[in-house]
């Protein structure tokens, strides 16, 4: 990954400040981090509940004409994170900010993004429609569920990959390099796991076929390619109740796998997921900070990798019209 570190002057010049950083109450220790490689502070936001649970917002210094970045996860709970990120928006909206940008580690609501069965809304076009309609006029999402999800909005959209952050640790893993496998736990995600393997030296994939009966619910059926005597990486973008993860890695140990690691950008680790973790035959869960994870749910298997360089460098190339591309290359 290219990293340029940012300069103080690239965020103020002539004493007057170009782009400023807010953060929501989802992730606030990602948005310091954020803060701190780009050399400035978070700004001052004033977020409190009324006593019936509605949220109030209050920017407390000027942001007129101001390119400012709002970071927040959707992630649990999702439906007050996502209203408190709609109220920033008309906030800042209403107080005549110069361009609004919205920094999404993890885009909540990002599954139902299609009719899989009749009579079912598409909760993914519907958030695009009230970011854009609060008035968000860019989006930074990582690591999206469905790459189509950039076609629900409008407006412009930078999807990131927490792949360079993921590929940093997997290459320092004690293991040689011609006897990794990719994995993809589902056909869905055979281009993600197609995308990994070409930075590991054009490591072979495997996939799992996998039938989902239910929501949450998986049933793993078998493996299509060779990973005997192999060290598996499983590649995902998020692990909910890690259901399909267990099983995946069950399968793989089954088939003859020497080593299973698993990657996943976003560690949602709902419901009995650390239960299923901890008697897996997986070495390491390897995820990043796009949702922070409370002491209950960090162990010895569970290693969380921070994504805050990639989103301050994507902040500041944005802000100086650089690419964000090359970030990737």
């Amino acid at each position: 990954m290219v990293v340029q570190m940012p300069l103080k002057q690239r965020i103020s010049a002539g004493g007057k400040t170009l782009f400023k950083v807010f953060s929501g109450t989802a992730n606030p220790d990602l948005s310091r981090e954020v803060a701190d490689y780009l050399g400035t502070d978070l700004g001052q936001l004033k977020i409190t509940p009324f006593s019936d649970g509605e949220i109030y917002v209050q920017i407390q210094e000027s942001v007129r004409g101001v390119d400012c970045f709002l970071i927040q996860s959707t992630c649990a709970p999702v439906n007050e994170n996502l209203m408190e990120l709609l109220i920033m928006l008309d906030a800042f909206k209403r107080a005549s900010a110069g361009r609004i940008t919205v920094v999404m580690p993890y885009f909540g609501y990002a599954r139902q993004d299609r009719k899989a069965a009749g009579r079912e809304a598409i909760t993914a076009k519907l958030v695009a429609d009230l970011l854009t309609t609060a008035g968000a006029n860019r989006i930074v999402a990582l690591d999206l569920h469905a790459s189509q999800i950039m076609g629900f909005f409008n407006i412009l959209v930078d999807h990131l990959y927490a792949s360079p952050v993921l590929l940093d640790y997997i290459k320092e893993l004690p293991h040689p390099r011609k006897d990794v496998v990719v994995v993809s736990p589902d056909v869905g995600g055979v281009a993600r796991a197609r995308a990994f393997a070409k930075k590991m030296d054009d490591a072979p994939i495997a996939i799992i076929d996998k039938r989902r009966s239910h929501h949450n619910v998986a049933e793993v059926m078998s493996v299509v390619g060779d990973v005997k005597g192999k060290v598996a990486i499983m590649v995902d973008d998020m692990v909910d109740t890690a259901g399909t993860l267990v099983k995946g890695a069950e399968l793989l140990r089954k088939e003859g796998a020497s080593q299973i690691y698993a990657c996943a950008s976003h560690a949602v680790l709902s419901g009995p997921a650390m239960e299923r973790l901890a008697t897996a035959p997986i070495e390491k869960l390897i995820v990043t900070n796009s949702i922070p994870l409370d002491s209950s749910k960090i162990c010895d298997k569970v290693v969380q990798l921070s994504v805050a360089r990639l989103l301050g460098e994507a902040i500041a190339r944005i802000h100086e019209d650089c690419s964000v591309s090359e970030l990737f290359e």
